[in-house]
């Protein structure tokens, strides 16, 4: 074995340069992915009923994609989405946006970096807010999370106003995701895949802890550790390959019409 001597630095760096080009991914258009990751989210523990959002930044910064008020996210089609400005304004497609996305055009402004924002109202991520409990990230799958979801501990109310927008983007901070008190969870990614799989694994994450915290206390982790493990998990090209299984995983359920419908 010829790397039977190398530091595990050297194979982390021989892994994640390999990562970037061998992994699987979907080459599919903005809108799709959008789509897919509504029905993905759907599956795995996020519906409830009319609420949450997502939206991702249009070629220009001050328009985003967003799904049309009054669907769940089991109906969002990728012809199905709206073309919306800053102030929610409908410039392609029927019908309205949900006016909670104010919020959303807060965090685009005060972060470049975000392509792509969920707020969902998953069971277990809400049961920690009813707790008034931030999340705990000490098992090797959440470390993806590791010093990367911030909390909001005051509920503000209906998220449709200016003061909600200045008080979640002012919390999320540099942070890719926030759990919201007496409320849900935003994700702030740098990518649609990313935040699809950043999304799964809160809410997992939260029922985790849950779960754990039912019969005794969670015990920390080596920070320096959790740190590598979580650059390591969200390299991009895994967040890309995580998203394409997951979708891969939503066609298998799909009749051919379906799919036709979810993707056209």
């Amino acid at each position: 074995m010829k790397t039977l001597g190398d530091s595990k630095a050297d194979l982390l760096e021989i892994s994640k340069q390999q990562i970037k080009t061998a992994l699987p991914r979907l080459d599919w258009t903005l809108r799709q992915k959008l789509a897919a990751t509504c029905r993905i989210l759907f599956r795995r523990g996020h519906d409830s009923g009319l609420a949450g959002q997502i939206t991702a930044r249009a070629e220009d910064d001050a328009r985003f994609y967003t799904q049309q008020l009054g669907y769940g996210f089991d109906e969002i089609t990728a012809s199905s989405l709206l073309l919306v400005d800053e102030d929610l304004q409908v410039l392609q497609g029927e019908g309205m946006a949900n006016p909670a996305n104010r919020f959303h055009s807060w965090i685009y402004r005060a972060r470049p970096d975000v392509q792509c924002i969920i707020h969902t109202h998953p069971l277990h991520v809400c049961a920690l807010s009813l707790l008034e409990r931030p999340l705990k990230v000490a098992h090797m799958d959440s470390c993806m999370l590791y010093e990367d979801v911030g909390f909001l501990a005051r509920w503000a109310g209906v998220p449709v106003g200016n003061e909600e927008g200045r008080l979640i983007s002012e919390t999320l901070g540099d942070k890719r995701a926030a759990i919201l008190a007496h409320h849900g969870l935003v994700v702030a990614a740098a990518s649609v895949e990313e935040a699809c799989v950043l999304a799964v694994q809160i809410e997992r994450s939260a029922r985790l802890q849950l779960l754990a915290e039912a019969v005794g206390e969670i015990r920390e982790i080596d920070p320096a550790l959790a740190r590598e493990a979580h650059d390591w998990i969200l390299q991009p090209a895994r967040s890309r390959a995580s998203f394409a299984y997951f979708a891969r995983q939503l066609l298998r359920t799909l009749a051919p019409q379906e799919q036709q419908a979810l993707l056209d």
